[in-house]
């Protein structure tokens, strides 16, 4: 279900008569994480749309206040959620991710929603196998307790800096937590550790889809969530596509807070480059 201002945002794009880019942010991170990303797009032409993931609060405090209303979020129902609010529109948007929200935007392109995609730092999907120890330890505040499963998790500032700001200084990490992170849902988490284990996991992208459209992958090169590793994955299974472009790029010395950092904009920059060649 589109929220009123989900609703407004699409009326807008559709009367704008400019491409559509639906930015979709991962876990930890609302919304506002694509603020200045929007800016960006729109002075390039572009009419961008944020939506949230369902029930997503307005605001950082009242995400933090209330952290039982990111509970019970999974894959397929995000996933879900986003395709809605792309058949609404009237042109096929750009979609941009970032980690589980550059899952999400591969499993839209495998849908043939998307008139071409960027996955920034994305979380896996079922048949990309590498698993790093760095992964596994910046999941591990969710994996190491069963009980997660149907929680929203919160990270420690600890955490968020290992699995997020590991490559900025220490006071630009403790100002990213402190205006960016929010709990999480634990499911999506246990859905991609599981993904290569059960055939019938929601984690999934057709990578083969014809009309699956430009896809470029990002990397960070400092990132312990997603690590060259998994991001070349993930471009491996997507490059075997037969009809449509398919590349990656790796940030130098960039971590998994690449999108909202103080080097955001090169990033977006990167995004903004690739799609270009395919929009108008």
């Amino acid at each position: 279900m589109s929220t009123a201002s989900d609703l407004a945002a699409i009326e807008r794009a559709n009367a704008s008569g400019r491409p559509p880019v639906v930015f979709v942010h991962g876990l930890w991170l609302l919304p506002s994480s694509w603020d200045r990303w929007a800016a960006v797009f729109e002075a390039a032409g572009y009419t961008a749309l944020t939506p949230g993931w369902p029930d997503d609060p307005d605001t950082v405090a009242e995400a933090n206040a209330h952290p039982e209303v990111f509970a019970r979020k999974s894959v397929g129902q995000v996933a879900d959620h986003f395709c809605t609010v792309i058949g609404k529109l009237d042109a096929k948007p750009v979609v941009v991710g970032h980690s589980f929200g550059g899952l999400i935007t591969q499993m839209i392109a495998g849908r043939g929603l998307a008139a071409a995609s960027v996955a920034i730092d994305p979380a896996p999907f079922r048949g990309v196998l590498p698993l790093p120890i760095s992964a596994l330890r910046a999941a591990r505040p969710v994996l190491g307790n069963p009980a997660n499963y149907h929680r929203a998790v919160p990270l420690t500032y600890e955490q968020f800096r290992y699995s997020f700001a590991n490559a900025v200084e220490e006071d630009e990490a403790r100002a990213l937590y402190e205006e960016f992170a929010v709990p999480a849902p634990g499911e999506p988490l246990f859905q991609a550790a599981a993904a290569n284990i059960n055939p019938w996991t929601e984690v999934k992208v057709d990578t083969r889809a014809p009309d699956r459209g430009p896809l470029l992958i990002i990397s960070g090169e400092r990132d312990n969530t997603v690590p060259w590793s998994i991001a070349h994955g993930s471009y491996k299974k997507q490059a075997r596509n037969e009809t449509a472009v398919t590349e990656i790029v790796e940030m130098p010395g960039r971590g998994h807070a690449l999108t909202i950092d103080h080097g955001w904009r090169e990033v977006a920059d990167t995004a903004l480059t690739f799609v270009q060649r395919f929009t108008s």
